[in-house]
């Protein structure tokens, strides 16, 4: 179970992204949404260490985690998928699969991961992974690092971005897969209306604070109702 516990966070500018925000996860599927601005990758990235919080404490399975830095909580369990993916020079995407899964990989292993998130393996198991390669390419390849991980806590920061439809109806199906397989929870940056639905728990953030929370079926209810703007508001 992954719990924020009043975790503030401020930039070296004086800015508060992210203000006293509580919450605990253990459900399969959640997603935070919200408007742009409001905070919501960098929860995410609070989740995976790259920054920690100004203040308030951070838990994993009920062990403080505020203080482990991003390889420390990668190896509690933790994955994180990038809103903008991370491009690697001098690797191939097999070795990536390979870093990603701890062992190395057979062919036909990687190929299975490549093929999950849509793409053709043939074409991408012994390209360089750089800039030759594009956005959209990346973060398929980093969701199947994700995936080939198989952690018990999920982060995926706006999967959908740069993926075309066919891909992304698999994606849906990748999800469910792969709580099948690791028992754990997925939490989705998104605001993307087919990950809503599929969500068991909804979580919005405004202003950097939560505005609202509860299962998916209520609350995307609410926030798809003509009125739902005010769950965009802090302070509503």
């Amino acid at each position: 179970m992954l719990e924020f516990k009043n975790v503030t966070y401020i930039t070296e500018d004086s800015s508060k992204i992210v203000d006293d925000v509580s919450f605990q996860i253990s459900e399969r599927f959640v997603a935070i949404t919200g408007p742009n601005g409001s905070g919501k990758s960098t929860i995410a990235r609070l989740v995976a260490g790259i920054i920690k919080p100004t203040e308030g404490q951070i838990l994993l399975d009920g062990e403080d985690i505020t203080g482990l830095n991003v390889t420390e909580r990668a190896n509690r369990g933790i994955s994180y998928a990038f809103q903008q993916p991370v491009k690697f020079k001098g690797l191939d995407v097999k070795d990536l699969l390979s870093l990603a899964a701890g062992k190395r990989l057979s062919t036909k292993e990687a190929c299975r991961y490549l093929s999950m998130v849509g793409l053709c393996a043939k074409d991408y198991i012994y390209r360089e992974a750089n800039a030759s390669l594009s956005g959209g390419e990346l973060k398929r390849i980093e969701i199947a690092m994700v995936i080939a991980r198989n952690t018990k806590l999920s982060v995926f920061d706006e999967p959908e971005a740069g993926i075309d439809l066919w891909s992304f109806n698999n994606l849906i199906t990748v999800f469910k897969e792969l709580h099948e397989s690791t028992k754990g929870s997925i939490v989705i940056i998104s605001h993307q209306e087919r990950i809503l639905k599929l969500a068991d728990r909804i979580i919005v953030i405004a202003d950097g604070t939560v505005t609202a929370d509860g299962t998916g079926e209520e609350i995307y209810g609410e926030i798809s109702s003509p009125s739902g703007c005010k769950f965009y508001r802090k302070g509503r």
